[in-house]
């Protein structure tokens, strides 16, 4: 039976090709010990496996993916009791490279399969036994055939006949199968070699393919190159001849402005000198007059306030006069008193209440012919107008003012004015409005509503 199992191995395990070297990527096979039940495949990295088993003669295959032998025999016989062989192949090349382990048993066994970083170690589960060498066992050599009277001898060769038929028909029996065996691993093979040479032409073609698209690829940007290059060139003589164009166009324009530039110069020389003297004498006129109005002003500034000390000081005296009077007239009689008539001779006039008004606004206006000062209260209120020399004084009764920023001077000197000044203090219960003046003019006085103006008639200056 042994002897049976391990020609059946050689029949079924025989190698197509073998890989002279083994690409460092791949996981390389460098031993396959036996220890009893037990079998240790090394490599030079963990294994990526498969593992299949066969029957009659039993049988465990293993295909180690991306893998080679180096230095393994393809066949080692054991026969310890458990093993009866190892067998060794290599399919594919590369990548697809498979190195198949083919272990042979005595008998039908279990089997537990562990994984390291470099060994696949395949254990036989209960155990095996461990090599034994064994003689072949011999029968005696039958004793020359006596003849007999009861047929015992041609009993004998009969049953010997049929014992040698049997292992004859289960020899052909195992033949065939390994035949069948070595034939279904040679399509094996046969595909894988197909599929590779597939795989090469689809790669060849796709390389192919590749260059073919990488040439044409050049060619356009041969072509692209050459139609820029083409371009450019065009666009450079645009732009040169362009550039010549503004060149002349530019020298052109220089000559011109050069030209106007000397005639404006000319032009300018030849007036310069009489513009020169009628500066000189411009100025000198200015000069004058600006001196001769500085001391105008100066004098009318001096006579302005003497004129002024001696009206406020009049204003007092008047002041006071009139609240003695408005005193007096208190006393007399509670009974309201007439309606003024301005001092201008004007006989515009407003009912007016005994409350006591605010003086809200004073402002100075220019009128066509007329320079307007004007008065505004919270509601009418009884006024008189009086000339004190170059000054005008509006006297507001019963009155008051509601904010001091009323109180601050108006200086209208700077206007084409007969006014000069307008300033409203307050005098007791009463509120008074000075209006001062370049000269004498005429005024006209009147009240519209809450609001009293005084006009002046302007003249020529």
């Amino acid at each position: 039976m042994k002897a049976s199992a391990v020609w059946l191995l050689g029949v079924v395990l025989v190698p197509f090709w073998a890989l002279a070297q083994a690409p460092a990527n791949l996981n390389t096979i460098t031993g396959v010990q036996v220890n009893g039940g037990t079998v240790t495949i090394t490599g030079s990295k963990k294994a990526n496996f498969t593992t299949f088993t066969m029957t009659d003669p039993p049988r465990l295959v293993i295909d180690i993916a991306e893998a080679v032998f180096s230095g393994v025999p393809e066949e080692t016989q054991v026969g310890n009791g458990t093993v009866t062989g190892i067998r060794t192949a290599s399919y594919g090349s590369d990548d697809s490279a498979i190195a198949r382990v083919l272990i042979g048993f005595e008998r039908e066994v279990e089997t537990d399969i562990q994984a390291t970083d470099t060994q696949l170690v395949v254990k036989v589960v209960g155990g095996g036994g461990q090599a034994v060498a064994q003689a072949p066992t011999t029968q005696p050599e039958p004793a020359a055939a006596q003849p007999t009277t009861d047929g015992t001898a041609a009993k004998a060769a009969a049953a010997a006949e049929t014992e040698r038929q049997a292992q004859e028909k289960a020899a052909a029996e195992a033949t065939a199968r390994a035949e069948a065996d070595r034939q279904a691993q040679e399509k094996a093979a046969a595909e894988a070699t197909a599929r590779a040479k597939q795989d090469a032409d689809a790669e060849r073609q796709r390389q192919q393919e590749a260059e073919a698209r990488a040439t044409s690829q050049r060619e356009d940007e041969q072509r692209a190159a050459k139609a820029a290059a083409v371009e450019r060139k065009r666009q450079e003589e645009e732009a040169r001849a362009s550039a010549q164009a503004a060149a002349d166009e530019r020298k052109r324009q220089e000559e011109e402005a050069r030209a106007s530039a000397q005639a404006a110069a000319d032009e300018r020389r030849a007036s310069s000198e009489s513009a020169a003297e009628e500066k000189k004498r411009q100025k000198e006129e200015a000069r004058a007059a600006a001196k001769a109005a500085a001391e105008e002003k100066q004098a009318a500034a001096k006579a302005a306030a003497d004129e002024a000390v001696e009206a406020r000081r009049q204003r007092e005296e008047e002041a006071r006069a009139e609240r003695e009077r408005r005193q007096q007239e208190r006393v007399a009689s509670a009974t309201p008193r007439p309606r003024r008539e301005v001092a201008s001779g004007s006989d515009s006039s407003a009912e007016v209440s005994s409350r006591r008004k605010t003086m809200t606004l004073v402002g100075f206006q220019q009128q066509p012919g007329v320079s307007r000062v004007f008065i505004r209260t919270n509601e009418p209120a009884r006024y008189t107008v009086s000339e004190q020399g170059n000054a005008v004084v509006l006297e507001l009764e019963n009155s008051r003012i509601d904010l001091n920023n009323n109180t601050h001077p108006l200086d209208t000197s700077f206007f084409n004015s007969p006014v000069t000044r307008v300033e409203a203090d307050a005098n007791g219960r009463d509120v008074r409005v000075t209006i001062q003046l370049r000269q004498q003019a005429p005024v006209q006085a009147r009240q519209d509503g809450n609001v009293i103006s005084l006009d002046f008639q302007r003249t020529a200056r």
